[in-house]
């Protein structure tokens, strides 16, 4: 909880990264997330657990707030690399 109020204080601060961050978030959500208590577009816990070991060697790590920036700068400026 603690980390999602952060996050979402570090993206409300860039608006550039508004859009990226509910195209990711959509992306990410387990499918009928709608059916699921909490409502929310959250991703699959065994897909978060996977990228926390990952990322970090511990599922039960919290992320970096400046890994989720550097992924969503990734993710913006993926499509001009890409030359798509």
């Amino acid at each position: 909880m603690r980390w999602g109020l952060q996050a979402t204080a570090a993206v409300a601060v860039r608006p550039w990264l508004w859009a990226t961050a509910l195209v990711q978030l959509r992306r990410l959500a387990r499918p009928g997330w709608w059916h699921r208590w909490p409502l929310l577009p959250l991703p699959d816990q065994e897909y978060l657990r996977f990228r926390l070991i990952t990322a970090y060697g511990d599922a039960d790590r919290a992320p970096e707030v400046a890994d989720l920036l550097t992924y969503l700068h990734w993710c913006r400026a993926w499509p001009r690399v890409a030359g798509g």
